[in-house]
């Protein structure tokens, strides 16, 4: 289980540094999903990406002080969870997909959390 836990927890780290990143870089695939078919304006991506970094930072550090990883984790279920809403919102069926996964994920992540606690 805490290979699980442990694996679980990098790859969300990791997709969601990668994501934060986008934000911050400007990337044109995020700003066509995120601001021009979500409608997400362009100065709230460095507030996005500071959320996504700290929950990243947070899993991870929250592997050896379970408290942090317990806060992360219910931080990106909750933005992931606002993502799927704003997708679903102005019915976005092809972005849906990735943010569905990565709920999907920091679910997986969190649940593994209260497991291995």
């Amino acid at each position: 289980m805490n290979t699980a836990f442990l694996t679980v927890t990098v790859v969300l780290a990791l997709l969601v540094m990668f994501s934060g990143l986008g934000k911050i870089r400007r990337d044109p695939k995020i700003v066509q999903v995120v601001h021009d078919t979500v409608g997400v304006p362009l100065k709230y991506f460095p507030i996005l990406a500071a959320c996504e970094f700290a929950g990243a930072l947070g899993v991870v550090a929250g592997i050896w002080w379970p408290p942090l990883g317990f806060a992360a984790g219910v931080g990106l279920v909750v933005y992931f969870v606002g993502a799927v809403i704003f997708h679903l919102r102005v019915r976005d069926v092809k972005g849906l997909g990735p943010a569905a996964f990565m709920l999907a994920l920091a679910a997986a992540a969190f649940a593994l959390r209260l497991v291995t606690s």
